[in-house]
């Protein structure tokens, strides 16, 4: 729902990140080691696309009602 943050936390041994896909960029993560974090909070309703700039073919969306 929209006024909830999203945390998305790096489980891997690999470096990631999480960047939106839109122009201009809504949310944009520092490079994530393993076990750390990144929360963004999202205010208004709406598809959002990301993807870790690392690894361009690693891409999500988040759904905010």
């Amino acid at each position: 729902a929209a006024g909830t943050a999203v945390t998305w936390e790096n489980r891997d041994s690999s470096p990631h990140n999480v960047v939106s896909s839109a122009t201009p960029r809504v949310f944009r993560s520092r490079t994530m080691g393993t076990g750390e974090g990144f929360s963004f909070t999202f205010a208004e309703p709406g598809t959002y696309r990301y993807f870790c700039s690392l690894h361009p073919h690693m891409q999500a969306v988040v759904v905010v009602t």
